[in-house]
């Protein structure tokens, strides 16, 4: 694939994203007040059911991930993937208890698990390794324009429905149909050719484990700190709940999930080239140093005082931007292309039982203690993420820590 048609899959692959999360984001911006003000449940099984569905999601990507090396095509499983989603979202309509809830959240990241390491695959199947950073956060880009867009016409459904969610749930299917159509016509897959230049892979499930897990060292520590990091990586969920606590009024909190979309959308474009140019590893350190700024304001935050109301979001959004852009450029770094599917799909899981943990935790230290011991718990381990990460670079320069990809 030349680099001209790959940047251009690159940039299709972001419509893609765009209107996925345009549907999805204009449900999850009112789902977590949903579940605990509506159905009444509480806190922790809000931590329970964002983290069983990210569990889930990562879990999903191992065999998608490995298929796609497997076959040597990805986008087959990514339309499966995005189908999914699209489908499952509206039946939120129907949920009222737990049980409801979680099954329908499940099914809809079930479909992100299978389309998301072969979809990741593909970004960096379509370029060079010096501009995955760029591909990567042009695709963020795009995918959170999306995700701005989503929360402002939830806004604008409640007040014109009179604060009716279910609408919301019902009218996100049109853009998961715009998606799909244009996933379907307008991106390309790249066939993936094996060194005896057959189309499919021979290596075995358990022979590609051990080329990622036991020949590729650099690999594992790389995942060893970011899940560690993601074991206090509170979901922004936790944020939405804080700003009604602040004073915002249950209709204006899609307004606060926009203001993280916004910051999110903004820094996607500049993290990644940025991080292509100065490495992708120190970019990485500022985006976990941003998630520490959050977690503190969060902590010194006061009612009504719109600073902390306004910043919070703001800074964490600037966090999620630039992690989810260079923790996935980092994978593909370390990783051959004929191993690249499954490389995502173990790093998923890794990072999705972690996530799961560290929601429930959460919740619960919330719940059952204070805020201030919750984010107590998410700094400490954000700060032993750092100094590990800061290893990982000196041993990079220093030791040579860097071996050849796999």
């Amino acid at each position: 694939m030349k680099k001209s048609s790959g940047l251009k899959n690159v940039l299709y692959m972001g419509l893609v994203s765009f209107f996925t999360d345009f549907s999805t984001e204009m449900v999850m911006s009112v789902l977590p007040l949903y579940i605990v003000k509506d159905l009444d449940l509480s806190r922790t099984l809000l931590g329970a059911i964002e983290g069983s569905g990210e569990l889930v999601n990562y879990i999903f990507r191992i065999p998608s991930g490995y298929i796609s090396d497997k076959i040597g095509k990805r986008k087959i499983l990514v339309i499966v993937g995005y189908g999914i989603s699209t489908i499952s979202k509206p039946f939120f309509i129907f949920v009222t208890t737990f049980i409801d809830t979680i099954i329908v959240r499940v099914a809809d990241r079930i479909g992100k698990g299978i389309r998301t390491a072969p979809r990741d695959a593909l970004i960096a199947d379509s370029v060079d390794e010096s501009s995955t950073g760029k591909a990567f956060g042009v695709h963020r880009t795009l995918d959170q324009i999306g995700a701005i867009i989503g929360p402002i016409f939830a806004f604008l459904i409640l007040e014109l429905f009179g604060g009716n969610i279910q609408y919301i749930f019902l009218l996100s299917i049109i853009p998961g149909i715009v998606s799909l159509f244009i996933l379907i016509y307008f991106v390309k897959d790249k066939i993936i050719i094996n060194h005896n230049n057959k189309m499919v892979n021979k290596i075995s499930f358990f022979s590609s484990l051990r080329k990622l897990f036991i020949e590729n060292k650099t690999f594992v520590y790389l995942v060893i700190i970011l899940g560690i990091f993601s074991l206090g990586a509170f979901n922004y969920s936790f944020v939405l709940l804080k700003s009604t606590d602040l004073g915002i009024e249950q209709n204006f909190v899609p307004i606060i999930y926009a203001i993280i979309n916004i910051t999110h959308t903004a820094i996607g474009i500049p993290a990644g080239i940025l991080s292509d140019r100065i490495g992708k590893e120190k970019v990485l350190i500022i985006g976990f140093l941003l998630f520490v700024i959050s977690s503190l304001l969060m902590y010194l935050s006061e009612k009504n005082n719109l600073i902390y109301i306004i910043s919070i979001p703001l800074i964490y959004g600037l966090y999620i931007g630039i992690s989810e852009t260079v923790q996935r450029a980092l994978i593909s770094k370390y990783v051959s292309e004929h191993n690249r599917g499954t490389a995502f799909g173990f790093y998923g899981l890794i990072v999705g039982i972690c996530l799961l943990i560290g929601n429930v935790t959460f919740g619960f230290l919330w719940d059952n203690y204070d805020i201030s011991i919750a984010l107590f718990y998410s700094l400490t381990l954000a700060t032993l993420a750092i100094i590990l990460l800061f290893s990982f670079i000196k041993n990079f320069f220093t030791f040579g820590f860097l071996q050849n990809k796999i």
